[in-house]
């Protein structure tokens, strides 16, 4: 394919992404006001960021075993659909269980589209060419990530349209996304008579989402060494175990375990579950700490947050592009972990009276870092793959990415609430016997968000620290996960980056017999292409 029959092609997908993002970020800078006028509390806070990362951790795997089946197109569109009807379901809500319950059908959408986004891509281009395109999405992400909060600031900052105006202002986007994604994406399908494995996706959301429940309330609602956490954890064992035995037996596995006997992907795995915490849990929290540690606006949280988007901006483009002139990506891998710790770190040093500039220079190191290592763990894992295999490849890296944010943003959520509160009593006992029971009497002592308007001036300096204090505590323990992660990355060995397209590799699959039908331990690109498993005999392919 030309490049302009390939950016045709990616343009409505990258609307689609665009949508997508834009409607998942819009609301970060307005969160605080929502679930304010909602009535909840920090949990709900937490949950319903939580809710679409754990919907969309379940919904990943399937979308991607499907997209190795049937139309990507049309599964595309479909993921599509369901999101922006969720979307506007959600801007309909008039309690925090209602939106969660509406951000679990954002989330079964938006994995569908951050999985098929790089499937189809990767069904299009081959990996020597796909950095220059991964850059172009990469800055999709990055211009929709901080067109989000910056639009949903302005729309909650003005009187006359309200924060429920976030969830409907994505809908005529994705009207016109989906025209253009009828008219533009055309790609051959490979369809086969199969049996989805129903089973391991339901074992597989069962094991994550009790899991994640358990993340969540832990050290709130029960202790962490307590006998809900030993039910709930010996559970999700259970069924993980239950998952993988099911997973051997299936004739199209959710997530083939085949797959992990390349150590390049099972690596690349493991790298993106640390990189998932440290990147959900490290910039999730900015919201409220611009908002309720330094008092500023949605619209000014989303452009304070800026630097850190500009960096990712920058890095996902730059290195795109210098990948595909080199064919190189290990060294923009580590240099992305060294960077997302770095910033990470010095973000963990930050309070409420840090002086800003400080604060967006942290920020950009740390999206300077997320944009190289985010891009380049996918492409590595999609080098090792067969056509066949490409779907469930790419949606298993996704799976471990959006599992560790999922769990992160639960577990260090919860932690961080518990370290608001403790740094709240210790502030306020220093202070005047009166100015606790201001404190009890707003609510806030409660893990409810607080409404620094209505408090006292000394007491509000206090709650300002506290969430100041916390914040940047949540910061230092995602650094921590992201050395791990680095660590990790270091171990991913380098295989030169193919030069010809899924389409290219199947046809010359079809002239080669299959040696192995499982990915061997980091061949070359051309023997892996060689040994793909060909079961399906009596395929037909057709466009679509």
């Amino acid at each position: 394919m030309t490049h302009r029959r390939i950016m045709e092609a990616l343009s409505g997908l990258m609307l689609g992404m665009f949508v997508a993002i834009l409607s998942s970020t819009i609301i970060s800078n307005a969160l605080p006001e929502i679930i304010g006028d909602l009535g909840g509390g920090q949990s709900a806070y937490t949950w319903v960021v939580t809710a679409a990362l754990l919907s969309m951790t379940a919904a990943t795997p399937l979308w991607g075993k499907l997209a190795d089946l049937y139309s990507k197109k049309v599964l595309v569109q479909t993921a599509l659909v369901i999101f922006v009807l969720a979307s506007a379901c959600a801007g309909l809500a008039h309690s925090p269980g209602m939106l969660i319950a509406c951000r679990v059908g954002q989330g079964i959408g938006s994995g569908g589209l951050a999985a098929l986004a790089q499937i189809i891509m990767a069904a299009m281009i081959s990996p020597r060419e796909r950095g220059r395109y991964s850059g172009y999405l990469g800055a999709t992400f990055a211009v929709a990530t901080v067109g989000g909060p910056l639009l949903g600031g302005v729309i909650t900052d003005t009187p006359w349209l309200g924060w429920r105006w976030c969830f409907y202002v994505g809908v005529p986007f994705a009207a016109i996304a989906l025209i253009v994604l009828q008219k533009t994406l055309d790609l051959p399908v490979t369809r086969r008579e199969v049996k989805i494995d129903w089973a391991g996706a339901f074992l597989i959301s069962a094991a994550v989402s009790l899991l994640l429940i358990w993340v969540t309330f832990a050290g709130d609602k029960y202790a962490w060494l307590s006998w809900q956490t030993y039910t709930m954890v010996a559970g999700s064992l259970v069924l993980g175990v239950l998952f993988v035995l099911v997973e051997a037996r299936a004739s199209e596995p959710i997530i083939p375990l085949r797959l992990f006997r390349n150590r390049t992907i099972t690596l690349a795995s493991l790298a993106s579950l640390f990189v998932g915490i440290a990147m959900f849990s490290g910039t999730v929290f900015f919201s409220q700490y611009f908002q309720l540690a330094r008092d500023e606006s949605p619209t000014m949280s989303g452009i304070l947050t800026i630097p850190m988007i500009g960096g990712l901006f920058v890095s996902s483009t730059v290195s795109g592009l210098l990948i595909t002139r080199t064919g190189r990506w290990k060294s923009w891998l580590v240099a992305g972990g060294v960077l997302v710790t770095a910033g990470l770190g010095l973000l963990g040093t930050i309070r409420y009276d840090t002086p800003y500039w400080k604060t967006a220079v942290f920020m950009a190191l740390l999206g300077l870092g997320v944009g190289m290592m985010m891009q380049n763990l996918v492409l590595c894992t999609q080098n090792q793959v067969a056509p066949t295999d490409l779907g469930a490849a790419s949606s298993t890296v996704t799976f471990f990415r959006s599992l560790g944010g999922a769990v992160g943003v639960s577990a260090l959520g919860a932690v961080m609430a518990n370290r608001i509160t403790g740094y709240v009593k210790d502030g306020v006992a220093g202070l005047p016997p009166q100015y606790a029971a201001a404190l009890a009497g707003s609510g806030s002592a409660n893990n409810s968000i607080p409404d620094m308007d209505a408090l006292p001036g000394p007491l509000r300096t206090v709650m300002e620290s506290a969430y100041g204090h916390g914040i940047a505590d949540i910061f230092l323990i995602s650094a921590a996960v992201a050395v791990i992660a680095l660590l990790i990355s270091l171990f991913i060995k380098e295989v030169p980056l193919r030069t010809d397209g899924a389409p290219a590799q199947a046809a010359a699959e079809e002239k080669t017999a299959p040696a192995d039908p499982a990915p061997a331990e980091d061949r070359s690109p051309e023997a892996a292409g060689a040994a793909a498993k060909t079961s399906g005999a009596g395929e037909k392919r057709v466009s679509g």
